[in-house]
């Protein structure tokens, strides 16, 4: 869930509470926002979803809680109030956000792996199965988002995220780009990923290859965009931007996703 727009009542709310927040800054950055209500979603998968599918295997409101491999490497999709076909994929396990650094563990869940088969559940609402290159799983900063439970959004692109992937691919390679590209207004560095599937866990793309972000991942947002390479070739492009709260950039790399999903239309 993004941050909500500067000058609304629920920004001014965060703003006052600011001050109050404990969380470490990023370096350069102000201290993060408090997150009023920022538990909603934890209660829904701690309290609802996970019980439901233990008791009755039925994980409502959830569509669908994995805990194959224990509820401490398990997840949970939530069907999102915003948008006619985004979901939400959630650990069952208290993992706040980007910044918390269980996501960087040897041996880490690679949540937005499961997040990009879970795009199944927007095709089916869709009806009808939208090419790689329309879709992606995005996770916001601690800058730009609502809740302090990690939340992957699974969603379409915007037709001018898609263009602008398109006509950037050929400047996209398998090392970070040395300068960002421009979506939405804001920059993103970017990175090429082979196979259907992802390959490694975006997580610790970022951490390993992106100088600083190790010590500042709350600082950052993530998108994993589909893509096709030479023609056939199944891949990814992992966009990361940094937050820039001076000049009104919290890292939502959720702008760039449409929950109309106009492209499908």
């Amino acid at each position: 869930m993004r941050r909500p727009q500067r000058g609304s009542p629920a920004a001014l709310a965060l703003a006052l509470l600011a001050a109050a927040c404990t969380a470490p800054a990023a370096p350069g950055l102000p201290p993060p926002p408090a997150h009023v209500n920022g538990q909603v979603l934890w209660r829904i998968v701690h309290d609802q979803c996970v019980p439901d599918q233990q008791q009755h295997a039925a994980p409502a409101p959830c569509v669908e809680v994995s805990l194959a491999q224990g509820l401490d490497r398990g997840y949970a999709v939530l069907k999102d109030k915003h948008g006619a076909e985004q979901y939400l994929l959630m650990p069952t396990v208290d993992i706040t956000g980007i910044e918390d650094a269980r996501l960087l563990a040897e041996g880490a869940p690679n949540y937005f792996a499961e997040a990009w088969r879970a795009q199944t559940y927007v095709d089916a609402r869709i009806g009808k199965t939208l090419p790689r290159q329309d879709m992606a799983v995005s996770v916001n900063s601690l800058y730009g988002r609502s809740q302090d439970l990690l939340h992957l959004h699974i969603d379409c692109l915007t037709p001018q995220s898609v263009a602008a992937l398109a006509a950037d691919l050929p400047r996209i390679g398998r090392r970070w780009s040395s300068a960002p590209l421009t979506l939405s207004g804001h920059p993103y560095y970017a990175i090429r990923l082979g196979g259907d599937d992802p390959p490694a866990d975006p997580f610790h793309v970022l951490a390993a290859g992106m100088p600083g972000a190790a010590k500042a991942m709350g600082a950052w947002t993530l998108v994993l965009a589909g893509a096709t390479f030479d023609g056939a070739a199944p891949g990814f492009i992992l966009l990361a931007g940094r937050a820039d709260p001076a000049h009104a950039d919290f890292a939502s790399g959720e702008e760039l996703q449409d929950h109309d999903c106009a492209i499908a239309r």
